[in-house]
Formats: structure tokens, C-alpha cells, sequence
């Protein structure tokens, strides 16, 4: 069945690589980015694909969109970017993800929300094991992603959206000749 596809961050590496493979499975994928940190010309070739859309918005400000699924990957990722501006950091992935809450909540979509492993600081051992607690330092560079992911969280877990699937990612890798994603992962389902 052929599903609305909501991507945010969706010129982003991890974005463009979801939307690029979504549009090929012939979903409708309306694209959602600021290109804050991203660039276009990650998604320009499927600027002419009849179910791709592109739209620049910043998801820290509320959009009405009509879709069955959300990909919430808008969030600087890399130290240089959300240290350059971290108030702009906070504000997208608390705001954000409140946002993409309201439209899951009034469309009844299912949504997954990105997180990323910088929250739990600068690991001392690599590859870290299941058990690997992290360490995080309250007031070190990271310091912005983690207090970003730990209020967004709280708002995730009490939500009333059909379903929300939390994805951490420790290590990606995304061989765009076979056009698959391949991610390590912690996740977590509110059904």
C-alpha cells in the first residue's frame, strides 16, 4: 500500500538516504528541511520523481500536513553544528518533536523520532558493548544534544499518537550503490 511520508531533516545524510529510498519503494515523500546543516543537492535528483516533495520548513514552527508516517530526523547531529548554535539545537528537537507529535496525534500517523548517541558523551571504549552506560558530561560540548534529547523524551513517552518508535543510532553506514541503510540501533515502541 502506498503511504504519505513525512520526512523531516529529510536533506540531511540519514534523511535524503530515507526519502531516497521511500520514493523507490513509490511512496508519496514529502521532504521537510531548513538546510540549517543539510544541503539540497543531497536531494536533487529526486526533485523531479512525481512522489517527491520538497518543502523548506523549519520544524521548530507548526505546519499542517495530511500523512500516514513520520520520519523525525531534523536535529544537528555533528559537534561543530549543534554547538554553533545551541539554543536553535534545543529548540529543534524539544519543538520539533512536539511539532511532529501534533501531526501524528491528528492524523493518526505512526512516527519514528531519531536520537543520536552524543548524548551519552564521549565513550571511553569502542565498539561499546549492550551494557555501556556512556559518559556524559553535564556541562561538556555534548551537553546541548543531551539536554535537547532529554526533553523531548519525556513528551514522546506520554503522548497519545497512534505509535512512536524511538531510534538511537550508534553507528551508521549507508552504501548508496546498494540503496539500503543499515543502522545500529536502540529503539523503543509507545503503541
Amino acid at each position: 500500500m502506498i503511504k504519505r511520508i513525512l520526512v523531516t531533516g529529510g536533506a540531511g545524510f540519514l534523511g535524503s538516504h530515507i526519502c531516497e529510498r521511500l520514493v523507490e519503494a513509490g511512496h508519496d515523500v514529502i521532504c521537510l528541511d531548513n538546510f540549517f546543516t543539510s544541503q539540497k543537492t543531497n536531494v536533487s535528483h529526486l526533485l523531479d520523481r512525481p512522489n517527491f516533495e520538497l518543502i523548506r520548513h523549519d520544524v521548530t514552527l507548526p505546519i499542517f500536513l495530511e500523512v500516514d508516517q513520520i520520519y523525525n530526523m531534523a536535529c544537528p547531529a555533528a559537534p561543530g553544528h549543534y554547538q554553533y548554535n545551541p539554543i536553535k539545537t534545543v529548540k529543534t528537537s524539544v519543538l520539533g518533536a512536539i511539532n511532529m507529535l501534533g501531526i501524528a496525534k491528528r492524523c493518526g500517523a505512526r512516527i519514528l523520532q531519531a536520537s543520536t548517541s552524543e548524548i551519552y558523551g564521549d565513550p571511553e571504549v569502542h565498539p561499546q558493548p549492550e551494557t555501556y552506560r556512556g559518559c556524559v558530561n553535564p556541562i561538556g560540548p555534548r551537553r546541548v544534544t543531551m539536554r535537547g534529547n532529554g526533553c523531548r523524551k519525556p513528551s514522546l513517552w506520554t503522548t497519545t499518537a497512534r505509535t512512536v518508535l524511538i531510534y538511537e543510532s550508534f553507528v551508521s553506514s549507508i552504501p548508496t550503490a546498494l540503496g539500503c541503510i543499515l543502522m545500529m540501533v536502540v529503539s523503543y515502541q509507545i503503541s
